[in-house]
Formats: C-alpha cells, sequence, structure tokens
C-alpha cells in the first residue's frame, strides 16, 4: 500500500467489503499447513532476480537462530494448526550456522522438511554435508532439496547468477542424488522457449545426470590384486587396514617393510 493516506482513505476499512460496498475477495484461513522460515537475506551469490535482494552483504534480515523456530514453531503447533512441513528458506540456508538444528529439530517433531538451496558451496562444506547425511539417515524420506536451476543450459543459469554456478549447483546435485535425499529442481522461464521445450531440454538434463550415474564403475571389485596402503604415521593407515581386511574376503599382510627397502635400495642407502 502507497504512502499516501488520501487517495486510500477508506478503502480498507472493512476486510470483507469494498469501498464502493461490493463483496471482498477472501480466503478462509483453514490452518498453517507449512511453517515458512526465513534464515536469513545473506546468500554467497546475488542473483538478478532475487525476491530479497539476497547477496554476500545483504544482512538487513539477521540469521534466524534455532530457539526462535523452535518457539515459534512449537507456538504454531499449540495452536492447533495442522503443520506437515517446514520450509526454509533465505538468503541460503545453509549459511546459517545454527541451521542443522533447526532441521533436526523439525524433522524430530515428525515434520517433513522443504530445503530450498542453491546446494553450492555454502551446502557442500563438511559440516552441512556431515549434517545432511546423519539427519537423511536417522529420518530417512523427510528431507527434500528444492534446488534453483534457472534454465537447463549453464549459459543462461550463469546470466542470472555469475559464471560457474551451474556447473557448481549440478555438482551438489549430485551429491545429493547419490546420498539418496529427496531432490526437486525449481526453473524459471524466462527465455523465449515454450513451456514443452523447457520440459524437454530439463528432461534431458537429468537423463544425462542418469546415464551418467549408470556409467560409473561398479561398487566393488572381482580382482585379486593387492590393495596397497601407505601413509604418513599417524595419519590412519592401520585403521584403514583393520576396517578392509575386516570383509570375509580380504586377508590383511600386516605393516610390511618391503617398500621401505626398496625405497632404499633406489636412493642407495645402506640398509640392514
Amino acid at each position: 500500500m502507497k504512502d499516501h493516506p488520501a487517495p486510500n482513505s477508506g478503502k480498507f476499512d472493512d476486510p470483507l467489503t469494498c469501498a464502493d460496498g461490493q463483496a471482498r475477495a477472501s480466503v478462509r484461513m483453514e490452518g498453517i499447513r507449512t511453517f515458512w522460515v526465513n534464515t536469513g537475506t545473506l546468500c554467497n551469490i546475488a542473483c538478478s532476480h532475487c525476491y530479497i535482494e539476497s547477496s554476500p552483504t545483504n544482512d538487513a534480515l539477521v540469521y534466524i537462530t534455532a530457539e526462535e523456530t523452535r518457539r515459534h514453531l512449537d507456538a504454531t503447533l499449540a495452536a492447533g494448526h495442522p503443520v506437515e512441513e517446514v520450509g526454509f528458506t533465505g538468503g541460503e540456508p545453509f549459511l546459517n550456522p545454527e541451521f542443522p538444528q533447526m532441521i533436526e529439530d523439525a524433522l524430530a517433531r515428525g515434520l517433513q522438511v522443504l530445503i530450498l538451496s542453491n546446494a553450492m558451496k555454502p551446502m557442500m562444506r563438511p559440516r552441512p554435508m556431515a549434517a545432511l547425511e546423519r539427519l537423511h539417515s536417522a529420518y530417512p524420506g523427510q528431507i527434500t532439496l528444492r534446488v534453483s536451476l534457472d534454465h537447463y543450459a549453464a549459459g543462461p543459469h550463469d546470466a542470472e547468477r555469475g559464471d560457474g554456478a551451474f556447473d557448481e549447483s549440478i555438482r551438489g546435485m549430485r551429491w545429493l542424488r547419490d546420498l539418496g535425499v529427496d531432490l526437486a529442481v525449481a526453473g524459471r522461464g524466462f527465455t523465449d522457449e515454450t513451456e514443452a521445450q523447457m520440459r524437454a531440454g530439463y528432461a534431458a538434463l537429468f537423463e544425462a545426470a542418469i546415464n551418467l550415474a549408470a556409467a560409473r564403475l561398479p561398487e566393488g571389485s572381482e580382482t585379486a590384486a593387492p590393495v596397497f596402503i601407505t601413509g604418513m604415521p599417524r595419519t590412519g593407515t592401520t585403521l584403514v587396514d583393520r576396517i578392509l581386511s575386516s570383509h570375509p574376503d580380504i586377508v590383511s599382510a600386516g605393516e610390511l617393510s618391503d617398500f621401505a627397502l626398496c625405497l632404499k635400495r633406489q636412493v642407495k642407502t645402506p640398509s640392514r
């Protein structure tokens, strides 16, 4: 509403009736089914179309905390609303340091979680990746990532989000696919293509991703060739050896000195 009281005087006094006496359009509130949380306006990229002008420097909407999210969610549930899902958006949610806890709080209440993300570096850091792996394992089928992919080709997408954004998002999507998390894609129709052409383009992209997964080497190996584990002292080589040799078809040869002896012979160091 514009900040001009005179032209708008009387127009919005009655929520059900227009100024000229006609019935105003209305929607009856039946209950909150999706509880939305904006985690903050900071984002790792600055998209030209962003509804909230998120960017690496826009902190106008500060990070919401896990405690605030819990409090408002519990109040909504206590009021009797039929909440089925908690949706998280931003900014980029994975930049909020308390985001993993927010996800877990929602999951622990038996709710579905929908995360709107660009699936780029903020998500692909060790801590968020570990959190997603743990939470997906503890609450299978309750998490969905909706990744923003503006176009099925890199050029138009990068024009909106910056050079290299497409490839980085694809890498994140492949990791999510391999993890087994439910994955959705949010595209946009801002080119001259028809809806049918856009759908065909995305279908080809997704088919290529599926074929890439199928083309990878199968897990496991039938070879009888030895596995050679090497590393500096106290870097976990013994632990790796024990993990591998716990398989019934693998036998450990122990920590051999053959490699050290061969190296000494090559550099002509006296050995005993």
